[in-house]
């Protein structure tokens, strides 16, 4: 080989080491910056999984509140429940008080006069009764009444009363009351066959 092709041989081997090493810098530039891109990438991944977690964190300390506030919620009200359980009479036996001060006055009375006894008597039945409509509580009425099941029991049937007395009450033996319009027992009569 002569010294010109050796020269040129040597040129290109030059030619394609710049190749090579301009081609490894542009990979190595390509490397930089996918690396850079990455580390980015990593940065704000780790900082999202940062906010996630933070977030996941307040609404974990959110629901434990929630949850520890609806436990107290639920005994509250238990214990207001068994509270009125136990003293939900208290308004009933309040008003009753006076109309037992009155028997034990009408009672601790000498007098032997029946008519003054039974004066005294009807004076404490009526304020008797007037404290119970006060607490919501009514007669159920019987007399002449058409006989419905959802306030009267019938416990005895009368026949031969003739047919304007069919389905009507006759009698009525034990009165029947109701509280805020509920029955609170049904009155017991006999009906007309």
């Amino acid at each position: 080989m002569s010294k010109n092709n050796k020269k040129v041989e040597i040129e290109e081997e030059d030619v394609k080491t710049e190749a090579l090493n301009e081609e490894t810098n542009e990979n190595e530039a390509q490397d930089a910056e996918k690396a850079e891109e990455a580390q980015e990438d990593g940065a704000e991944a780790a900082k999202e999984t940062n906010e996630e977690k933070d977030e996941a964190e307040e609404w974990k300390d959110k629901y434990i509140r929630l949850y520890a506030e609806f436990e107290n919620y639920k005994k509250r009200t238990l214990k207001e429940k068994a509270e009125l359980i136990l003293n939900g009479g208290e308004k009933s036996i309040t008003a009753i008080l006076p109309i037992l001060d009155d028997f034990e006055r009408a009672l601790a009375d000498n007098t032997e006069e029946a008519a003054a006894i039974k004066e005294g008597f009807d004076l404490i039945f009526k304020k008797f009764i007037k404290t119970l409509e006060g607490l919501g509580i009514r007669k159920i009425e019987t007399e002449d009444q058409d006989f419905n099941v959802d306030f009267h029991e019938a416990i005895a049937m009368v026949p031969g009363m003739g047919d304007d007395k069919k389905g009507k009450i006759i009698d009525c033996v034990q009165t029947g009351y109701t509280l805020n319009d509920k029955v609170i027992r049904h009155a017991k009569v006999a009906v007309g066959q």
